[in-house]
């Protein structure tokens, strides 16, 4: 009975859900359906809001960092002038004795020598001169010799007695004036001898002729004085040029020593030339306004022949000397400044430490201090106030290689 009872229950169908219940179950599925979009659409923007904020913290924490190349760009001002190109060294050649062209040795666009004979001139004037005055120091000699042999024995027989005082003062006065009559024949002599010697022509430097402006048997006049005519030859040195140029007043400031510049010239169009501004007047012309060159002066020795390297220039404060510093030589130029025409004059070369790049003169213009690239050491000069002549006062060591000097005041 119990089985059939179980049997019974489980094969028996359950009776239908009332309606209204159903209804409800239908609205809660919906209403929980929506509160599940809505979540999902919360976390979604939740989720892409701090994805954004989280790119937005990544690209505003990196840096931003623009990468360009270099390139050179144009100067900051760029002044094109016409400019005149000279030889470095152009000097005319003159006779210095009156008389005829004898020979010529050199033709336009020969390369010569210093001293190497250009011509020869014949004077026979000059040279009846110099016999005349020859004769006239023989006599002149003589005299002397004969007037000394006078003075001596007066002198002697002075002491004796047997001359008066005034005899003996007479022979010594004549003996005087025959000694100034003797000195003065010879100085004619020698001024004769010279003039002699000047009927040979010779280059003054290594250079090029550019002009020959006489011919055998032509007249020929002594000095430099007169126009183009007189001149005999004119020489030049081309392995440097210099080329001038008049600078406007506005840019007279930036055309400082040592600025490069470009050169180009018409008879070779794409072709540009480097080179330095060698140096400035430091006046400007009244009537245009620019500025021109002074005075030009060779700041090495006389037998220097290599190419120069000139490192450093300083003036003494009271504006009185200048020196400069040249490394292939290892001296140092001294000149003294006119006050009131600026020109240069030389006062000597003075040997200094090896390679001078970097000297200095001290505040009170008393002492001037080299070093030497290549003496590793230091030598300071006295400066004497009247002349400018440095004098070695000591020398003291360096460091390796010292370039450049400062001096402080501490007073």
């Amino acid at each position: 009975m119990k089985d059939e009872t179980r049997v019974d229950r489980a094969s028996t169908p359950a009776p239908p859900a009332p309606g209204p219940p159903r209804r409800a179950g239908r609205a809660m599925l919906v209403v929980g359906a929506a509160a599940l979009l809505a979540a999902g659409f919360g976390i979604a923007s939740r989720v892409r809001a701090k994805s954004s904020l989280r790119d937005e913290t990544q690209r505003t924490a990196a840096p931003v960092v623009s990468v360009i190349e270099p390139e050179r760009g144009a100067p900051a001002r760029e002044v094109v002038l016409p400019g005149s190109v000279r030889a470095f060294t152009d000097a005319p050649i003159y006779a210095r004795t009156s008389g005829y062209l004898k020979k010529w040795y050199f033709d336009i666009g020969a390369h010569v020598k210093r001293g190497q004979r250009l011509a020869d001139v014949d004077s026979p004037e000059i040279e009846q001169q110099l016999q005349a005055a020859r004769a006239d120091l023989a006599t002149a000699q003589a005299n002397d010799r004969l007037a000394k042999i006078t003075s001596d024995r007066f002198a002697e027989l002075s002491k004796s007695d047997s001359v008066s005082k005034q005899e003996a003062d007479n022979a010594a006065g004549a003996l005087a004036a025959r000694r100034a009559a003797t000195e003065s024949a010879q100085a004619n002599v020698r001024r004769l001898e010279q003039l002699v010697a000047f009927e040979k022509i010779e280059a003054p430097f290594d250079g090029v002729i550019t002009a020959r402006n006489t011919d055998v048997g032509q007249l020929v006049d002594a000095g430099s004085s007169g126009g183009p005519a007189r001149e005999l030859f004119r020489m030049a040195t081309t392995g440097t040029l210099r080329v001038f140029v008049n600078v406007p007043q506005s840019s007279a400031a930036a055309a400082a020593p040592g600025l490069p510049v470009e050169l180009t010239v018409a008879e070779r169009p794409g072709h540009q030339y480097q080179g330095t501004i060698a140096r400035t007047a430091n006046s400007i012309d009244p009537a245009t306004g620019t500025l021109t060159e002074l005075q030009f002066v060779d700041a090495l020795p006389a037998d220097f022949k290599e190419q120069p390297a000139a490192a450093d220039l300083h003036v003494t404060p009271d504006g009185r000397f200048l020196y400069g510093s040249e490394r292939k030589t290892s001296t140092l130029a001294g000149y003294r400044i006119d006050p009131d025409k600026g020109t240069l004059s030389p006062i000597g070369h003075f040997p200094t430490e090896k390679t001078p790049r970097g000297f200095n003169i001290d505040p009170r213009g008393r002492f001037l201090l080299s070093v030497g690239l290549d003496s590793n050491a230091m030598t300071v000069y006295r400066i004497d106030p009247q002349t400018g002549a440095l004098a070695v006062a000591k020398q003291y060591p360096m460091g390796q290689q010292p370039n450049w000097i400062e001096i402080v005041d501490l007073r």
